[in-house]
């Protein structure tokens, strides 16, 4: 599978809040490091950060843009909402093995009601 199905895979998933199926595209040491979030390092970490955020807000994945070169995957997308973002995936053996992600988080919280951060 080339990154971009792998993503194109990734997104389905997500849209369906499938952790499990989430779960399975990292590699088990894998990081997912949001910008406004500390990095999430593991396989289960992940999976128990998608299951805490997909209980938490109603989130859709809208690809505008995907693109990919060698080894690596670029999703340019947008949600319901019209939040924007863009996430960078580094595929290794054909498993997810670093997610880099960019978006508004107050933005988000603001949309979804959540609480902001009081730091």
């Amino acid at each position: 599978m080339t990154p971009k199905e792998l993503i194109e895979q990734w997104v389905e998933a997500f849209n369906a809040g499938d952790v499990l199926r989430l779960a399975e595209f990292y590699s088990e040491d894998a990081v997912n490091h949001q910008v406004a979030e500390q990095p999430v390092v593991g396989r289960q970490a992940i999976a128990e950060m998608f299951a805490r955020e997909f209980a938490r807000a109603d989130m859709t994945c809208l690809v505008e843009n995907l693109f990919a070169d060698g080894d690596w995957a670029i999703l340019e997308w947008k949600d319901p909402l019209g939040l924007r973002g863009c996430g960078f995936f580094r595929i290794e053996q054909g498993k997810i093995a670093i997610q880099r992600g960019y978006w508004d988080k107050l933005s988000f919280l603001r949309q979804h009601g959540l609480p902001l951060p009081t730091e």
